[in-house]
């Protein structure tokens, strides 16, 4: 288990994270410099060492420290020292290609409305394939990373922003202007059985007719007679033999 920082050290990594290079552990602050704390909790859980931090582990920097380097407001939390920037600018000298990942289940959407931003104002994107999918894997333990064409989207009229080095922004992507892995075939719903329908049979009102089991009611009636058949001739037969000793006198009476 790695060892716990102390509530200053772990103060100094949350204000360096949040204020000088929130980029390089794939995290977009807001035009205020607020992220949200959910969000960041995940990055740093990706961190050697950084696991285990908690929102209890930020307030007790809060509460210890007189002048803290981070504030919470609601849900978010951002470094009180950063490198200040009004708004995002246009990116340029863009890569050729850039990578963003989507949900699994939301990617059959996608291929056909395009790439919307997820949790942020912004779709965002990276130059860099192992940050897109860590990012990724922030919403969904098994992303689909997508393929952005930058000058085809370009000539659409998307505009990209700068988001630090590796980061870039884009209100959202259309459709055509990135690529990614065909979708997983479905599976066919197994052919349901033929029902065979039994012949309508003319009835008269007032009448029914009775099933019976079996493959043939007939053989079954036939069968009940032979054995009826067979049980009467035994009775027959024990009945003669019975009077026949009856007519015959017996040897000492002779």
């Amino acid at each position: 288990m790695a060892k716990q920082r102390s509530p200053e050290q772990l103060a100094k990594i949350i204000s360096y994270i949040l204020g000088r290079n929130p980029a390089e552990f794939g995290l977009v602050p807001d035009s205020n410099g607020f992220v949200k704390i959910k969000e960041f909790l995940k990055a740093l859980s990706e961190e050697e060492g950084l696991k285990y931090v908690r929102t209890s582990n930020i307030n007790e920097i809060l509460i210890t420290m007189p002048n803290p380097p981070v504030e919470i407001r609601g849900i978010h939390i951002r470094a009180k020292h950063r490198n200040e920037t009004s708004g995002y600018i246009p990116a340029q000298n863009l890569p050729k290609l850039l990578y963003t990942c989507v949900r699994r289940k939301a990617y059959p959407s996608v291929l056909e409305n395009g790439i919307r931003p997820m949790g942020f104002s912004h779709v965002i994107l990276s130059s860099e394939p192992d940050m897109a999918e860590r990012m990724g894997k922030r919403r969904d333990p098994m992303p689909i990373q997508l393929v952005v064409q930058t000058e085809i989207s370009l000539d659409k009229g998307i505009i990209f922003y700068e988001a630090g080095e590796t980061l870039y922004l884009a209100e959202s992507i259309q459709p055509g202007c990135f690529t990614g892995p065909p979708l997983p075939k479905q599976k066919e719903p197994a052919a349901k059985r033929d029902v065979v329908d039994e012949p309508a049979l003319d009835r008269m009102p007032g009448s029914f007719i009775l099933k019976l089991k079996g493959k043939n009611a007939h053989d079954k009636t036939s069968q009940y007679k032979s054995k009826q058949k067979s049980v009467d001739w035994k009775k027959e037969s024990k009945k003669n033999k019975k009077e026949k000793r009856k007519r015959e006198r017996p040897p000492w009476r002779q």
